[in-house]
């Protein structure tokens, strides 16, 4: 059976503009073309389409999946494997927020007022403030810290939430990257290492790729950072530092 492409975007709910374009940079191209010229799709193409998108929900940008799915050493099992893990794993962060978001409607609704760990027992058991005089001991006096504070003093809940899904969705990426087997020095991985650096810039201070390397080697060297780091996959720790230091290398 082969399939045009107006019937494969109504299968998989996507437009026949966005077909187009994975044709044109090489992601999904058609198994045959009509006598005509126009692009046919195969069984094998639309189980290609299937895990795109999978990783397109995901998070995934389209380089990245062009790199996971090309890996010849991953065979269309594994990659259905990875995307079962992190799908459960986000099913299960969702199913905990509705569940928070749900007590929290039912409190309002009887008038009871919920303690601060009852409202922020959802985004997990990492407290920053906990080492706050360490924190300020090692770099009280460094500008970064100094502009840390001044944007963290301005932080609402919204922001801190969306700074921690961000971290967590990145997180998940680098974990599909180390169960796919791509190196820290991979080009996927210092990308990601630079998005990483990108968005502590953007969120907390400005830091450049020689501080980003020092904390690389902090997140192994202290082993709370390890510990913290690791829950979201073994040796992620290592790998996150690997590739921090290959994208540096790669910046000069």
């Amino acid at each position: 059976m082969s399939y045009s492409v107006g019937q494969v975007a109504g299968f998989a709910g996507v437009t026949v503009r966005t077909l187009h374009h994975y044709d044109e940079i090489g992601l999904l191209r058609p198994g045959a073309r009509s006598a005509a010229g126009h692009r046919r799709y195969d069984d094998a193409d639309l189980d290609r389409l299937q895990r795109i998108l999978f990783y397109r929900e995901l998070g995934f940008p389209l380089e990245e999946v062009a790199v996971l799915l090309d890996d010849p050493d991953i065979d269309p099992q594994a990659h259905l494997r990875r995307q079962h893990q992190l799908l459960t794993d986000r099913i299960e962060r969702l199913r905990k927020m509705a569940a928070a978001v749900e007590q929290a409607m039912e409190a309002r609704k009887m008038g009871i007022n919920l303690t601060p760990e009852e409202k922020f027992e959802v985004f997990g058991d990492f407290d920053p403030d906990e080492h706050q005089e360490e924190v300020e001991q090692r770099w009280g006096n460094t500008e970064a810290y100094q502009e840390s504070q001044r944007r963290a003093a301005s932080y609402t809940k919204e922001d801190w939430k969306r700074i921690q899904e961000e971290a967590d969705e990145l997180g998940n990426r680098f974990v599909a990257l180390m169960g796919a087997g791509a190196p820290p020095t991979s080009e996927a991985a210092m990308d990601l290492a630079e998005e990483h650096r990108q968005g502590i810039s953007r969120n907390h201070y400005e830091c450049g790729h020689e501080m980003h390397a020092c904390l690389g080697r902090m997140y192994v060297s202290d082993h709370r950072f390890t510990e913290n780091i690791d829950k979201a996959g073994p040796g992620l720790a290592v790998y996150l530092r690997d590739a921090i230091l290959a994208n540096a290398e790669r910046h000069g």
